[in-house]
């Protein structure tokens, strides 16, 4: 069968794949409807009994996985995100193709802190193109998209002594009611929110964000380790961005990040392109959380995404790209060495290729974080009962260490 085509009305057996989280090579039993049905070892497969018009498809001890999740992306092709309007439907349509082709299954649209209106008509155009999706009819609508599971808002509830590249005129105060305000008529479409646990003096917000259906991540924050566990207490499940943001590890205060490594069940969102966090602090994290166990891969991509590096408008500034890192300017004059690094444009599958080049991670594990690991922080089902076509085969070169990968069908 070859690699480039789209699974036929027949059944395929999937023979000798490696499975990040499963020993030894498996087999992937795909039904003649496209979807996985059966992972089992290799040694067991005399067991099933073979559909008449059984197709088989040899990985040749390649690693196979699910495409990529990114929980942490702002923008592509030029567009950010929290610029959205009613009209912009078709932009998210093309960004969604553009992530597909990148090995992107599935994404959280994020909206960094800006104004209430736009927070609202932002959220609305999501949840419009969303509704819109889920209706469309499968027999019309061929083009293969990363699905947008929802809205991650990076925002307006932060430290502004740990703001970053977030305007502070758009931050607010963090109590219910203000939530309410940012929600809107909107609130189902948001399943994640960072926010800097330390600014809510009622202990209020966490649970009621999770009565509402939406995970807290904490991030932009000057939160002690008591504070963040208290958040953790509370329902707070994730980090956002870790070390980015927020204080620095130390052995008498381990802060937000050393009270999310010790707390089970949460996980830290990490950005892997070397510029955010050094090679040997993501070595550090990833052995403290034990890999995919407590840490997930983000690309915290900027609106320049797919672009060429240069100089591009953000809000009321402007950011400038080189070798794939984003940095904000106040204006043209503004030097470089006096910006605010603000993001990357480096996509997230990126990320997995780096921690195999810097010998950091396995290929198992460096795949399980950035496919496996943020569905599990989303309760997002695995392998079994989804489609083949959002399968990836994963190749390394024994020579170079280059770890590549390509959709399998």
């Amino acid at each position: 069968m070859n690699e480039a085509t789209t699974p036929t009305a027949a059944s395929i057996d999937i023979l000798n794949a490696r499975i990040p989280g499963c020993k030894d090579l498996q087999m992937l039993a795909v039904d003649e409807t496209g979807i996985i049905q059966e992972v089992c070892p290799m040694d067991k497969i005399f067991k099933r009994i073979s559909p008449p018009d059984l197709q088989v498809f040899d990985a040749a001890g390649d690693w196979i996985s699910l495409g990529g999740v990114d929980l942490q992306i702002n923008g592509a092709l030029g567009f950010a995100f929290p610029d959205l309007e009613s009209k912009d439907i078709e932009v998210l349509s093309k960004i969604s193709q553009f992530l597909w082709n990148q090995g992107v299954d599935a994404f959280l649209p994020t909206l960094v802190t800006t104004s209430l209106d736009k927070f609202r008509r932002s959220l609305s155009t999501i949840a419009n193109y969303i509704r819109a999706e889920k209706t469309a009819n499968p027999a019309t609508n061929q083009t293969k998209k990363a699905e947008i599971i929802g809205v991650h808002l990076e925002g307006p509830f932060l430290n502004p002594q740990k703001r970053g590249a977030h305007p502070v005129e758009f931050l607010l105060p963090l109590t219910i009611e203000n939530v309410k305000q940012v929600l809107g008529d909107c609130a189902e479409v948001v399943k994640v929110i960072t926010l800097a646990p330390e600014l809510d003096s009622t202990g209020e917000v966490i649970p009621y964000l999770q009565s509402l259906g939406i995970a807290v991540s904490l991030g932009h924050s000057q939160a002690t380790a008591e504070q963040a566990q208290r958040a953790f207490v509370s329902g707070a499940s994730m980090v956002t961005h870790a070390f980015n943001a927020m204080p620095s590890l130390h052995h008498r205060e381990p802060g937000l990040l050393g009270a999310a490594i010790v707390y089970p069940g949460v996980k830290c969102g990490l950005i892997a392109d070397g510029k955010h966090v050094s090679p040997t602090m993501i070595d550090f994290l990833l052995r403290a959380g034990n890999y995919e166990t407590g840490v997930f891969l983000v690309s915290d991509a900027l609106a320049p995404l797919g672009l060429p590096d240069g100089v591009y408008p953000w809000d009321f500034r402007q950011i400038e790209v080189r070798k794939g890192t984003a940095w904000i300017r106040l204006d043209y004059h503004t030097p470089l060495e006096s910006a605010t690094l603000a993001g990357t444009t480096l996509p997230l599958l990126a990320g997995v290729q780096n921690l195999v080049k810097w010998g950091i991670c396995e290929p198992e594990s460096a795949i399980a974080l950035a496919t496996e690991s943020p569905r599990k922080a989303m309760g997002i089902s695995g392998i079994i009962g989804k489609p083949a076509t959002q399968l990836l085969r994963w190749n390394l070169n024994a020579a170079t260490k280059e770890l590549t990968w390509h959709r399998l069908f």
